[in-house]
């Protein structure tokens, strides 16, 4: 188990540096100069070129590479040519909008997911209409599904509010989750929970488990003992990838829904060109992604030692 800890480390941090390189290569060949974009169009070629020195923009390439790495690693990533202000400022109210938005929809997603899974594979009624609502709403494109909620149950039936985090009370921020996080997660309930299930049959029809039921146990202690377990594996790895992939998917459900967070701090700093914003985010996003798959692995490799 610790040699598969150390080579997934050793993994984990080559990706990093590989996602950091392409970071910074798409920054190189960006049209535009950060320089000029920094102090603005109207600035002089004597002031553009001072900054470029200051900002050492006329270094060789590797060094450029190395203080890059360097401020990032320290949580340095410049100022922000669109707000003005330190991005790792601008990153510090951000980063706790989306971490709750993307929380509250990987629960409503493994909610959803364990549903599906478990009214399949052991034939509940209704499990048709479950799966035929997450497949329907699974192949709309997340703006799709964002408008319409925003148009049901905010404009029409007034239920709930369609844009905003809330105004710091409980139940205000709970309601201002509901719509955002619900469209983020059924995508990945309907993911996770296909695996799932397919796990959940596999697993139902073996012998241990015929074994268990011909020594009387009831069928609650066959899930539990000789099931649950041996099914998990899976779905714990698409787990990780779909949150992974539900980070992404903030970019436009917090444009729809006007939610403060790293997607919609994204959007509005491309427009503007907004380079060190835009490769923070991006190095913030990859990172994460990248980490929330190791620790699936390594869940799935503690479900069962078998894989390490």
């Amino acid at each position: 188990m610790l040699r598969f800890l150390l080579r997934r480390a050793g993994s984990l941090v080559a990706v990093l540096l590989v996602l950091s390189a392409v970071v910074f290569a798409l920054q190189q060949i960006s049209p535009g100069d950060p320089a000029r974009a920094a102090l603005g169009a109207n600035a002089s070629r004597q002031a553009v070129d001072a900054e470029r020195a200051r900002l050492g923009l006329d270094d060789p390439l590797p060094v450029q590479f190395l203080r890059f790495l360097t401020r990032a690693a320290h949580g340095d990533f410049g100022t922000s040519y669109r707000t003005h202000r330190p991005v790792a400022t601008d990153l510090a109210s951000a980063v706790p909008a989306t971490l709750e938005l993307v929380l509250a929809a990987f629960v409503v997603a493994l909610l959803l997911a364990t549903l599906f899974a478990a009214s399949a594979a052991l034939r509940w009624p209704g499990t048709g209409v479950l799966r035929g609502v997450l497949l329907l709403g699974a192949t709309a494109p997340p703006f799709l599904l964002a408008l319409t909620g925003v148009i049901v149950f905010y404009a029409r039936l007034d239920w709930l509010p369609g844009s905003g985090r809330g105004d710091g009370g409980v139940g205000s921020e709970l309601a201002h989750l509901v719509l955002p996080a619900t469209v983020l997660a059924i995508a990945p309930a309907l993911a996770i929970g296909r695996i799932l299930r397919s796990g959940l049959e596999t697993t139902l029809a073996a012998d241990h488990v015929r074994t268990a039921r011909s020594k009387g146990l009831s069928e609650a202690t066959v899930l539990a003992r000789h099931v649950v377990r041996n099914s998990l594996g899976p779905a714990l790895s698409m787990a990780g990838l779909q949150l992974g992939f539900t980070f992404a998917g903030t970019v436009v459900v917090e444009q729809v829904f006007s939610w403060p967070g790293l997607g919609n701090y994204l959007a509005n700093s491309i427009p503007t060109s907004d380079y060190p914003a835009i490769a923070a985010v991006t190095l913030v996003l990859g990172a994460v992604y990248v980490v929330v798959n190791t620790v699936a692995d390594v869940l799935q490799t503690a479900a069962d030692p078998r894989l390490a």
